[in-house]
């Protein structure tokens, strides 16, 4: 996968700035963090570091994933976000084109999840030894052989969604990983982070970013 990195060239979409905290919309296809190797150095980071040099990370979304991401001005921002995603205080909220027909309308996911070794980055359910993984899910509209969701994670694992989503039998749409047959023929993952809601470091605010699904 690493040989074909080709990302995309679009300008930086700023959704906010203030002196702390940046607030941009991720294309899909761009890393949040470089990889290991200089063709993987190009990266949401790096690129946000461009336009703003004090830029430093808080959370990450695939490499495949597009949508609002927020970066910290200061080391003291950066502190004060991470214990916010690490006591799950921020709420996030995906919208996703799954295969199928998903039904009911809505539902929650409660299955624990660890890295599969033998064919990392992949994730698979363990009852035994993951780590507790929940995600709840309302359906917004059935398609012609597809359902699009709201997706609402209540904790941040690695391909969290992605893999609850399978579990249900209704992989994402265009997951080069987790999708198989038609349900892989897309031109990208139909994933979107579509709202962050955080407290703003500097006096504790209540505020909400948004980026419209580009699906």
């Amino acid at each position: 996968m690493d040989s074909v990195y080709d990302p995309p060239q679009d300008p930086l979409k700023v959704l906010h700035e203030d002196h702390e905290i940046v607030v941009v919309d991720k294309p899909a296809g761009l890393l949040s963090v470089p990889g290991k190797g200089a063709h993987l150095a190009d990266c949401l980071l790096a690129r946000v570091q461009e336009a703003f040099p004090t830029a430093l990370l808080v959370h990450r979304l695939d490499r495949d994933t597009s949508g609002v991401m927020v970066f910290a001005q200061t080391p003291h921002a950066q502190r004060h976000l991470g214990l916010q995603f690490e006591k799950r205080q921020t709420k996030k909220t995906y919208v996703a084109r799954v295969w199928g027909y998903l039904e009911p309308r809505s539902g929650t996911v409660d299955l624990p999840l660890i890295v599969d070794w033998p064919n990392r980055p992949r994730q698979m359910v363990c009852h035994e030894t993951g780590k507790a993984a929940v995600t709840d899910w309302r359906v917004l509209r059935h398609g012609q052989e597809e359902t699009r969701v709201r997706l609402m994670p209540k904790t941040g694992r690695s391909h969290q969604l992605r893999v609850h989503m399978l579990a249900l039998g209704h992989p994402i749409l265009g997951d080069p990983l987790y999708a198989t047959g038609a349900a892989a023929a897309f031109p990208r993952l139909m994933l979107h982070s579509e709202e962050l809601r955080l407290r703003h470091p500097d006096g504790g605010a209540g505020m909400r970013f948004r980026a419209k699904a580009p699906f």
